[in-house]
Protein backbone atom coordinates (compact mmCIF):
# COMPACT_ATOMS: atom_id res chain seq x y z
CA UNK A 1 0.00 0.00 0.00
CA UNK A 2 1.39 3.38 -0.98
CA UNK A 3 1.30 5.90 1.87
CA UNK A 4 0.78 9.58 1.15
CA UNK A 5 2.12 12.17 3.55
CA UNK A 6 1.30 15.82 4.00
CA UNK A 7 -2.51 15.56 4.08
CA UNK A 8 -4.50 17.65 6.51
CA UNK A 9 -6.22 15.81 9.34
CA UNK A 10 -9.63 17.02 8.21
CA UNK A 11 -9.66 14.83 5.10
CA UNK A 12 -8.73 11.64 6.93
CA UNK A 13 -11.97 9.77 7.73
CA UNK A 14 -10.40 7.31 10.19
CA UNK A 15 -12.03 7.92 13.56
CA UNK A 16 -8.78 7.14 15.35
CA UNK A 17 -7.15 10.13 13.66
CA UNK A 18 -10.00 12.57 13.94
CA UNK A 19 -13.58 12.69 15.11
CA UNK A 20 -16.00 14.69 13.04
CA UNK A 21 -18.22 15.17 16.06
CA UNK A 22 -18.38 18.76 17.26
CA UNK A 23 -18.95 19.32 20.94
CA UNK A 24 -18.36 21.92 23.62
CA UNK A 25 -15.66 21.05 26.11
CA UNK A 26 -15.12 22.53 29.58
CA UNK A 27 -13.37 25.84 30.10
CA UNK A 28 -10.08 25.95 31.98
CA UNK A 29 -11.84 27.25 35.10
CA UNK A 30 -14.25 24.31 34.99
CA UNK A 31 -11.34 21.91 34.54
CA UNK A 32 -9.60 23.44 37.56
CA UNK A 33 -12.77 23.03 39.63
CA UNK A 34 -13.02 19.35 38.65
CA UNK A 35 -9.30 18.90 39.43
CA UNK A 36 -9.70 20.40 42.89
CA UNK A 37 -12.54 18.01 43.64
CA UNK A 38 -10.42 15.07 42.44
CA UNK A 39 -7.56 16.00 44.74
CA UNK A 40 -9.95 16.42 47.66
CA UNK A 41 -11.44 12.98 47.02
CA UNK A 42 -7.99 11.37 46.94
CA UNK A 43 -7.25 12.80 50.39
CA UNK A 44 -10.36 11.11 51.83
CA UNK A 45 -8.87 7.63 51.48
CA UNK A 46 -7.13 7.80 54.87
CA UNK A 47 -10.04 9.26 56.82
CA UNK A 48 -11.80 7.21 59.55
CA UNK A 49 -14.52 4.95 58.19
CA UNK A 50 -17.34 6.92 59.85
CA UNK A 51 -16.24 10.09 58.06
CA UNK A 52 -15.92 8.27 54.74
CA UNK A 53 -19.53 7.08 55.00
CA UNK A 54 -20.96 10.62 55.18
CA UNK A 55 -19.64 11.70 51.76
CA UNK A 56 -21.84 11.83 48.68
CA UNK A 57 -19.64 13.04 45.80
CA UNK A 58 -17.10 10.57 44.48
CA UNK A 59 -19.03 7.60 45.92
CA UNK A 60 -21.25 4.85 44.58
CA UNK A 61 -24.33 6.40 46.21
CA UNK A 62 -24.86 8.96 43.46
CA UNK A 63 -24.69 6.29 40.77
CA UNK A 64 -26.99 3.94 42.65
CA UNK A 65 -29.56 6.64 43.37
CA UNK A 66 -29.96 7.40 39.66
CA UNK A 67 -29.84 3.82 38.36
CA UNK A 68 -33.20 2.70 36.96
CA UNK A 69 -32.51 -0.98 37.68
CA UNK A 70 -32.21 -0.28 41.42
CA UNK A 71 -35.60 1.43 41.58
CA UNK A 72 -37.26 -1.28 39.48
CA UNK A 73 -35.87 -3.97 41.79
CA UNK A 74 -37.04 -2.17 44.93
CA UNK A 75 -40.46 -1.52 43.36
CA UNK A 76 -40.88 -5.23 42.56
CA UNK A 77 -40.08 -6.18 46.15
CA UNK A 78 -42.37 -3.51 47.61
CA UNK A 79 -45.28 -4.48 45.32
CA UNK A 80 -45.09 -8.15 46.26
CA UNK A 81 -44.84 -7.41 49.97
CA UNK A 82 -47.82 -5.06 49.86
CA UNK A 83 -49.84 -7.77 48.17
CA UNK A 84 -48.60 -10.37 50.70
CA UNK A 85 -49.78 -8.22 53.60
CA UNK A 86 -53.20 -7.64 52.03
CA UNK A 87 -54.27 -11.28 51.63
CA UNK A 88 -55.38 -13.79 54.24
CA UNK A 89 -54.76 -17.07 52.45
CA UNK A 90 -51.38 -18.09 51.11
CA UNK A 91 -51.56 -18.62 47.30
CA UNK A 92 -50.55 -22.06 46.07
CA UNK A 93 -47.77 -20.71 43.83
CA UNK A 94 -45.91 -19.22 46.80
CA UNK A 95 -44.43 -22.62 47.67
CA UNK A 96 -43.11 -22.97 44.14
CA UNK A 97 -41.35 -19.59 44.33
CA UNK A 98 -39.87 -20.42 47.72
CA UNK A 99 -38.28 -23.56 46.29
CA UNK A 100 -36.45 -21.63 43.56
CA UNK A 101 -32.74 -21.08 44.10
CA UNK A 102 -31.05 -18.16 42.42
CA UNK A 103 -28.00 -18.15 44.69
CA UNK A 104 -26.03 -19.99 41.99
CA UNK A 105 -26.72 -17.17 39.55
CA UNK A 106 -25.66 -14.68 42.20
CA UNK A 107 -22.37 -16.50 42.68
CA UNK A 108 -21.60 -16.45 38.96
CA UNK A 109 -22.54 -12.77 38.69
CA UNK A 110 -20.29 -11.90 41.64
CA UNK A 111 -17.36 -13.62 39.94
CA UNK A 112 -17.90 -11.80 36.62
CA UNK A 113 -18.34 -8.42 38.35
CA UNK A 114 -15.18 -8.77 40.42
CA UNK A 115 -13.25 -9.89 37.35
CA UNK A 116 -14.59 -6.89 35.40
CA UNK A 117 -13.58 -4.43 38.12
CA UNK A 118 -10.14 -6.05 38.45
CA UNK A 119 -9.59 -5.75 34.69
CA UNK A 120 -10.59 -2.07 34.52
CA UNK A 121 -8.58 -1.27 37.65
CA UNK A 122 -5.48 -2.79 36.03
CA UNK A 123 -6.11 -0.64 32.94
CA UNK A 124 -6.54 2.42 35.12
CA UNK A 125 -3.24 1.89 36.93
CA UNK A 126 -1.43 1.15 33.65
CA UNK A 127 -2.66 4.43 32.17
CA UNK A 128 -1.69 6.26 35.35
CA UNK A 129 1.78 4.76 34.89
CA UNK A 130 1.90 6.06 31.31
CA UNK A 131 1.04 9.59 32.47
CA UNK A 132 3.72 9.58 35.16
CA UNK A 133 6.25 8.00 32.80
CA UNK A 134 5.64 10.74 30.22
CA UNK A 135 6.15 13.37 32.91
CA UNK A 136 9.31 11.64 34.11
CA UNK A 137 10.83 11.46 30.63
CA UNK A 138 10.26 15.19 30.11
CA UNK A 139 12.08 15.85 33.37
CA UNK A 140 14.91 13.54 32.27
CA UNK A 141 15.34 15.49 29.05
CA UNK A 142 15.29 18.77 31.01
CA UNK A 143 18.06 17.55 33.30
CA UNK A 144 20.21 16.29 30.43
CA UNK A 145 19.62 19.45 28.39
CA UNK A 146 20.49 21.72 31.30
CA UNK A 147 23.76 19.87 31.96
CA UNK A 148 24.92 19.24 28.39
CA UNK A 149 23.53 21.87 26.02
CA UNK A 150 23.75 25.64 25.57
CA UNK A 151 20.79 27.36 27.29
CA UNK A 152 19.01 28.42 24.10
CA UNK A 153 19.09 24.91 22.57
CA UNK A 154 18.19 23.12 25.79
CA UNK A 155 15.35 25.56 26.46
CA UNK A 156 13.87 24.96 23.00
CA UNK A 157 13.91 21.18 23.41
CA UNK A 158 12.27 21.31 26.84
CA UNK A 159 9.64 23.82 25.68
CA UNK A 160 8.68 21.67 22.73
CA UNK A 161 8.53 18.46 24.75
CA UNK A 162 6.27 20.08 27.36
CA UNK A 163 4.08 21.34 24.53
CA UNK A 164 3.97 17.79 23.14
CA UNK A 165 2.74 16.44 26.47
CA UNK A 166 -0.10 18.96 26.68
CA UNK A 167 -1.01 18.51 23.00
CA UNK A 168 -1.11 14.75 23.59
CA UNK A 169 -3.80 15.09 26.26
CA UNK A 170 -5.81 17.38 23.99
CA UNK A 171 -5.52 14.91 21.10
CA UNK A 172 -7.07 12.11 23.17
CA UNK A 173 -10.40 13.53 22.06
CA UNK A 174 -9.81 11.75 18.75
CA UNK A 175 -10.39 8.30 20.24
CA UNK A 176 -12.44 6.50 22.84
CA UNK A 177 -14.99 8.57 24.73
CA UNK A 178 -13.16 11.81 23.98
CA UNK A 179 -11.23 14.20 26.18
CA UNK A 180 -12.42 17.27 28.13
CA UNK A 181 -9.13 19.02 27.32
CA UNK A 182 -9.19 21.38 24.34
CA UNK A 183 -6.71 23.58 22.56
CA UNK A 184 -8.47 26.85 23.47
CA UNK A 185 -9.11 26.03 27.12
CA UNK A 186 -6.09 23.87 27.92
CA UNK A 187 -3.14 24.02 25.53
CA UNK A 188 -3.35 27.76 24.86
CA UNK A 189 -3.58 28.53 28.57
CA UNK A 190 -0.25 26.84 29.35
CA UNK A 191 1.30 28.04 26.10
CA UNK A 192 0.57 31.63 27.06
CA UNK A 193 1.70 31.18 30.66
CA UNK A 194 4.97 29.33 29.98
CA UNK A 195 5.72 30.57 26.42
CA UNK A 196 6.05 27.04 25.08
CA UNK A 197 5.84 27.98 21.41
CA UNK A 198 6.80 31.11 19.51
CA UNK A 199 4.27 32.68 17.10
CA UNK A 200 6.18 31.18 14.18
CA UNK A 201 6.12 27.73 15.77
CA UNK A 202 2.39 27.95 16.39
CA UNK A 203 1.84 28.65 12.71
CA UNK A 204 3.91 25.58 11.84
CA UNK A 205 1.43 23.28 13.65
CA UNK A 206 -1.75 25.05 12.55
CA UNK A 207 -2.36 22.43 9.85
CA UNK A 208 -2.98 19.86 12.60
CA UNK A 209 -6.40 19.79 14.22
CA UNK A 210 -5.09 19.44 17.76
CA UNK A 211 -8.59 19.10 19.23
CA UNK A 212 -9.23 15.95 17.22
CA UNK A 213 -5.83 14.47 16.45
CA UNK A 214 -2.71 13.17 18.14
CA UNK A 215 -0.51 14.11 15.21
CA UNK A 216 0.48 17.47 16.71
CA UNK A 217 2.10 15.65 19.63
CA UNK A 218 4.00 13.45 17.17
CA UNK A 219 5.33 16.43 15.25
CA UNK A 220 6.49 18.22 18.38
CA UNK A 221 8.38 15.09 19.43
CA UNK A 222 10.05 15.04 16.03
CA UNK A 223 11.09 18.67 16.50
CA UNK A 224 12.87 17.66 19.70
CA UNK A 225 14.70 14.84 17.93
CA UNK A 226 15.78 17.13 15.09
CA UNK A 227 17.05 19.69 17.58
CA UNK A 228 19.09 17.02 19.36
CA UNK A 229 20.56 15.89 16.04
CA UNK A 230 21.43 19.48 15.13
CA UNK A 231 23.10 19.93 18.52
CA UNK A 232 25.23 16.86 17.79
CA UNK A 233 26.22 18.26 14.40
CA UNK A 234 27.21 21.51 16.10
CA UNK A 235 29.49 19.52 18.45
CA UNK A 236 27.45 20.36 21.55
CA UNK A 237 26.90 16.64 22.20
CA UNK A 238 28.89 13.47 21.69
CA UNK A 239 27.41 10.25 20.33
CA UNK A 240 26.54 8.87 23.76
CA UNK A 241 24.84 12.07 24.93
CA UNK A 242 22.85 12.29 21.69
CA UNK A 243 21.69 8.70 22.01
CA UNK A 244 20.69 9.25 25.63
CA UNK A 245 18.51 12.23 24.74
CA UNK A 246 16.95 10.39 21.80
CA UNK A 247 16.11 7.45 24.07
CA UNK A 248 14.35 9.73 26.56
CA UNK A 249 12.36 11.50 23.84
CA UNK A 250 11.28 8.20 22.26
CA UNK A 251 10.39 6.81 25.71
CA UNK A 252 8.18 9.89 26.23
CA UNK A 253 6.47 9.31 22.89
CA UNK A 254 5.98 5.62 23.74
CA UNK A 255 4.30 6.55 27.04
CA UNK A 256 1.94 8.92 25.25
CA UNK A 257 1.24 6.23 22.65
CA UNK A 258 0.37 3.86 25.48
CA UNK A 259 -2.39 6.23 26.61
CA UNK A 260 -3.77 6.34 23.08
CA UNK A 261 -3.56 2.56 22.68
CA UNK A 262 -5.46 1.81 25.89
CA UNK A 263 -8.04 4.53 25.23
CA UNK A 264 -8.66 3.24 21.73
CA UNK A 265 -9.21 -0.35 22.97
CA UNK A 266 -11.55 -0.46 26.00
CA UNK A 267 -12.76 -3.76 27.51
CA UNK A 268 -14.81 -5.82 25.07
CA UNK A 269 -18.37 -4.59 24.63
CA UNK A 270 -19.49 -8.21 24.51
CA UNK A 271 -18.28 -8.73 28.08
CA UNK A 272 -19.77 -5.46 29.34
CA UNK A 273 -23.13 -6.31 27.74
CA UNK A 274 -22.96 -9.79 29.27
CA UNK A 275 -22.41 -8.35 32.77
CA UNK A 276 -25.19 -5.78 32.32
CA UNK A 277 -27.59 -8.46 31.05
CA UNK A 278 -26.89 -10.72 34.02
CA UNK A 279 -27.39 -7.78 36.39
CA UNK A 280 -30.69 -6.81 34.77
CA UNK A 281 -32.00 -10.37 35.11
CA UNK A 282 -30.57 -11.23 38.51
CA UNK A 283 -31.68 -8.27 40.64
CA UNK A 284 -35.43 -8.50 39.82
CA UNK A 285 -35.31 -12.28 40.33
CA UNK A 286 -33.55 -11.78 43.66
CA UNK A 287 -36.23 -9.27 44.72
CA UNK A 288 -39.02 -11.71 43.74
CA UNK A 289 -37.38 -14.63 45.55
CA UNK A 290 -36.79 -12.58 48.69
CA UNK A 291 -40.30 -11.10 48.68
CA UNK A 292 -42.04 -14.47 48.29
CA UNK A 293 -39.92 -15.99 51.07
CA UNK A 294 -40.77 -13.31 53.67
CA UNK A 295 -44.18 -14.70 54.71
CA UNK A 296 -47.78 -14.26 53.58
CA UNK A 297 -51.06 -13.35 55.25
CA UNK A 298 -50.91 -13.92 59.00
CA UNK A 299 -47.21 -14.79 58.78
CA UNK A 300 -46.25 -11.26 57.69
CA UNK A 301 -44.18 -9.11 60.04
CA UNK A 302 -43.33 -5.50 59.29
CA UNK A 303 -39.89 -5.78 60.84
CA UNK A 304 -39.05 -8.76 58.66
CA UNK A 305 -40.30 -6.93 55.57
CA UNK A 306 -38.04 -3.99 56.34
CA UNK A 307 -35.08 -6.26 57.02
CA UNK A 308 -35.54 -8.14 53.75
CA UNK A 309 -35.97 -4.83 51.94
CA UNK A 310 -32.58 -3.75 53.27
CA UNK A 311 -31.09 -7.03 52.03
CA UNK A 312 -32.51 -6.35 48.55
CA UNK A 313 -31.08 -2.81 48.66
CA UNK A 314 -27.71 -4.14 49.78
CA UNK A 315 -27.66 -6.56 46.87
CA UNK A 316 -28.44 -3.65 44.52
CA UNK A 317 -25.57 -1.66 46.01
CA UNK A 318 -23.22 -4.59 45.50
CA UNK A 319 -24.19 -5.34 41.89
CA UNK A 320 -24.76 -1.81 40.59
CA UNK A 321 -21.88 -0.39 42.61
CA UNK A 322 -19.33 -2.83 41.19
CA UNK A 323 -20.69 -2.42 37.69
CA UNK A 324 -20.53 1.39 37.92
CA UNK A 325 -17.03 1.30 39.44
CA UNK A 326 -15.71 -0.82 36.59
CA UNK A 327 -17.38 1.36 33.98
CA UNK A 328 -15.98 4.58 35.41
CA UNK A 329 -12.40 3.30 35.37
CA UNK A 330 -12.51 2.43 31.66
CA UNK A 331 -11.67 6.01 30.60
CA UNK A 332 -9.31 7.70 33.10
CA UNK A 333 -8.95 10.85 30.97
CA UNK A 334 -12.55 12.01 31.12
CA UNK A 335 -14.25 14.56 33.37
CA UNK A 336 -15.39 12.20 36.14
CA UNK A 337 -14.28 12.97 39.68
CA UNK A 338 -12.49 9.60 39.89
CA UNK A 339 -10.43 10.18 36.73
CA UNK A 340 -6.71 10.97 36.63
CA UNK A 341 -5.44 14.40 37.69
CA UNK A 342 -4.09 15.53 34.32
CA UNK A 343 -3.75 19.19 35.32
CA UNK A 344 -1.58 18.20 38.28
CA UNK A 345 0.72 16.10 36.07
CA UNK A 346 1.10 18.88 33.49
CA UNK A 347 1.68 21.69 35.98
CA UNK A 348 4.06 19.64 38.10
CA UNK A 349 6.10 18.78 35.00
CA UNK A 350 6.22 22.43 33.90
CA UNK A 351 7.28 23.65 37.34
CA UNK A 352 9.96 20.99 37.75
CA UNK A 353 11.36 21.69 34.27
CA UNK A 354 11.40 25.42 35.04
CA UNK A 355 13.33 24.71 38.25
CA UNK A 356 15.81 22.48 36.41
CA UNK A 357 16.43 24.90 33.55
CA UNK A 358 16.91 27.85 35.92
CA UNK A 359 19.18 25.98 38.30
CA UNK A 360 22.18 28.10 39.36
CA UNK A 361 24.34 25.22 40.52
CA UNK A 362 27.15 23.84 38.42
CA UNK A 363 30.80 23.04 37.99
CA UNK A 364 32.02 26.54 38.92
CA UNK A 365 30.45 26.47 42.35
CA UNK A 366 31.81 23.01 43.00
CA UNK A 367 35.31 24.31 42.26
CA UNK A 368 34.85 27.13 44.75
CA UNK A 369 34.07 24.54 47.42
CA UNK A 370 37.29 22.57 46.79
CA UNK A 371 40.40 23.14 48.94
CA UNK A 372 42.93 25.41 47.20
CA UNK A 373 45.38 22.54 46.61
CA UNK A 374 42.69 20.61 44.64
CA UNK A 375 41.02 23.53 42.85
CA UNK A 376 42.41 24.02 39.32
CA UNK A 377 41.36 27.68 39.35
CA UNK A 378 43.41 28.40 42.52
CA UNK A 379 47.02 29.71 42.54
CA UNK A 380 47.81 27.05 45.15
CA UNK A 381 46.66 24.20 42.90
CA UNK A 382 49.14 21.32 42.82
CA UNK A 383 48.92 19.27 39.66
CA UNK A 384 49.22 15.53 40.25
CA UNK A 385 52.60 14.09 39.37
CA UNK A 386 52.60 10.86 37.42
CA UNK A 387 55.41 8.49 38.29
Amino acid sequence: MKMKFGFRDSIRPNGVIKKRKKETRPTFQELQFIEKQRRDILLRAELPFWRILIFWSGTCLREISTDVLVWITLAIYATIRIHANSVYDVPDYVDLFEESNISILGGFLSFFLVFFVNQTNSRFLEMYGFSKAASGRVQDVAGLARAQLPPEIGDAIVRHLNAAQIAGYVGLNAIGQGSPYSRNHFFDVYDEQYKLLTPEERKMIEHHDMNNSGLCMKELCTWCQVEVAEAREAAHLNDYQERLLHERILAFRAAMDGMYDYTDQPPHFFYIHFVDLLSALYLPLFAINTAYSAGWGKECYLGLDVLNGLIVLLQCIFVVGLRSLGTKMIDPYGDDLVDLSVILYVEATLEICDTIMNSKGGKTKIQWMLPPAYNPSSSQYQAPVCS
